[in-house]
């Protein structure tokens, strides 16, 4: 199947939520035509803020109707993956920058039963992951400099999206690919066209007046 024939995945940023009201956000996305939340979990070291834990995590998975998709942005993950899966996290994701034995913590994930993704911060070349390719259930691909929501999008995106697409056709790999930072209706085409198939978006969704008007276009992308 060609990429413009495959659905494409959306997976709102919850970090963009209004927290004072999470409870009536998350039944928004329920909702919605989204297909999964996106938790980004933060340590105030691998990236300069602090997001939220294993107690918040278990509410949102109490109250969510669609798979929780928890991106580790912390240093040492393998410490906390058993507990973020036991939290109700459906997919795991860390970063290439944080695992010295990457091989080893994505096969850690998927022994909890949880898909196991890799994530590449925007200075990090997708040559990258040449050896792990392969184990890799999802690869996601940082479109800003992690820590904070409402960055500015890097442009290089594109290209790295075409490259990792090249890569996975050379090693005969076939993870879901993922883009998250800067992701709007604006890109959001060109970004599915690049290869991603998962779009992450937060403020274009949880500041918009009309959010589930903006999930439906994204999903009904066609390129």
């Amino acid at each position: 199947m060609s990429r413009n024939q495959e659905p494409v995945l959306v997976a709102p940023s919850l970090l963009a939520a209004d927290f004072l009201h999470l409870d009536s956000e998350i039944r928004m996305i329920n909702g919605s035509e989204a297909d999964w939340f996106h938790l980004d979990i933060m340590d105030g070291v691998f990236v300069p803020n602090l997001s939220f834990g294993f107690p918040v995590v278990e509410k949102i998975s109490e109250a969510a109707q669609k798979p929780l998709d928890v991106h580790l942005m912390i240093i040492d993950p393998d410490r906390y993956i058993h507990r973020f899966r036991e939290a109700g996290a459906s997919v795991i994701s860390v970063h290439y920058e944080t695992c010295p034995h990457l091989h080893r913590t994505l096969d850690f994930i998927k022994k909890t039963g949880a898909r196991a993704g890799v994530v590449l911060n925007p200075h990090s070349p997708v040559s990258l992951l040449g050896e792990v390719i392969r184990e890799a259930d999802l690869v996601l691909i940082m479109s800003v400099n992690p820590g904070f929501g409402g960055q500015k999008f890097i442009e290089s995106t594109y290209e790295k999206l075409t490259e990792l697409r090249e890569l996975c056709a050379k090693k005969n790999a076939t993870p879901l690919i993922q883009v998250d930072g800067g992701v709007d209706l604006s890109n959001a085409g060109a970004l599915v066209k690049a290869g991603a198939g998962i779009l992450v978006a937060g403020n274009a969704i949880f500041r918009s007046r009309e959010p589930l008007s903006v999930i439906r276009r994204m999903k009904n992308l066609h390129v």
